[in-house]
């Protein structure tokens, strides 16, 4: 296909979409041939910021402020979506650029602003208890900005939180599962070279091998840790030109792009994406998935008239409890007086 087209090799974003075409039945024709497989993870960029302020300043472990349940338990992805709706894209760019900036003295003050412009807002929540648990965080983050850990401690430090390292975990993990699925182990794991994000990619790889075998609970009813199947081989890092794999994976993610932004493409093209239905998997971090991925978690809980007598007394003695704990945190700084 490179002597075809005359090029040291298949660039797709230099090809377009008059060349690709010509090559597209020879891609088809692998994918059949080898029984290739192509998964896609994606990384929406905005949400990924204000994903990043949660997980920072509601960690229950650093934020007495939340409840115990807000943050080990599927609450969380319902404070987040309601946390996500008092956004707009000015506050989360602020959000975003105090995590990346390790001077405590510009990070700290911009990561309160977020905090008081979040405060100002929490009343367009629908429901009570949201609005107070939402702003008693925001309130105890904005009082102690310095045991939050907001901000990363130096600029090295900034790579391990960009998107594209971030979705690198959802490519080790894909990777897993596939050996998990085809019980086999990997042979080669080859990454594109590209100089900015390697070496985090290589600290990460190297945590995901050490961790291998790990099974852990993240929290009742949260997803199960689960590190069995990662593979156990150092990563590569190669450029397109030699690698034929590169080249493939970078036709695939051109087309798949567009196709799954619902661009039009020629029929040659459209053959690869239908060559890969029903096999390939894609999975994205976003609100959106997360709210999609949820919905249906919640949706089965029983109703409390479903529950006994004893189930109720009990989960009411575990919230009174929390609720102190919680509320303690808060003395001084609540301006409605509560204690």
């Amino acid at each position: 296909m490179r002597r075809r087209l005359g090029v040291e090799r298949l660039h797709a974003a230099e090809l377009g979409i008059g060349r690709l075409v010509e090559v597209a039945p020879s891609v088809v024709s692998l994918v059949r041939q080898f029984d290739i497989r192509f998964d896609v993870y994606r990384v929406a960029k905005p949400d990924h910021a204000v994903i990043c302020f949660f997980d920072q300043v509601f960690d229950q472990g650093v934020n007495p402020a939340i409840t115990w349940t807000g943050y080990w338990t599927p609450m969380r992805y319902v404070l987040l979506i309601k946390l996500a709706a008092l956004f707009d894209e000015e506050l989360a760019q602020m959000a975003w650029q105090a995590r990346i900036t390790p001077d405590n003295r510009v990070a700290l003050p911009a990561m309160q602003q977020v905090c008081r412009a979040l405060r100002s807002r929490v009343g367009q929540l629908p429901d009570a208890r949201s609005r107070q648990l939402i702003g008693d965080a925001l309130t105890w983050a904005e009082a102690n900005p310095g045991e939050i850990s907001y901000n990363v401690p130096t600029k090295k430090d900034m790579l391990q939180v960009t998107p594209n390292v971030i979705g690198f975990q959802s490519v080790m993990h894909g990777i897993a599962r596939r050996l998990k699925v085809t019980e086999t182990r990997a042979s080669r794991i080859i990454v594109d070279q590209q100089s900015q994000f390697n070496k985090a990619q290589r600290t990460l790889a190297e945590f995901y091998r050490n961790a291998r075998g790990l099974k852990a609970s993240m929290g009742p009813g949260l997803p199960t840790v689960d590190q069995t199947h990662v593979p156990d081989v150092p990563i590569e890092f190669s450029t397109g030109t030699e690698s034929f794999g590169l080249d493939l994976v970078d036709v695939h993610l051109w087309i798949f792009k567009r196709a799954m932004e619902g661009a039009e493409l020629p029929p040659e093209l459209r053959a690869l994406v239908y060559a890969h239905m029903r096999r390939s998997r894609t999975d994205e971090i976003s609100l959106r998935a997360i709210e999609h991925r949820w919905s249906k978690w919640f949706s089965q809980l029983p109703e409390l008239e479903e529950m006994s007598a004893a189930q109720l007394e009990r989960g009411r003695e575990i919230q009174r409890i929390d609720e102190e704990r919680r509320l303690k945190a808060l003395v001084g700084l609540l301006p409605d007086g509560r204690t």
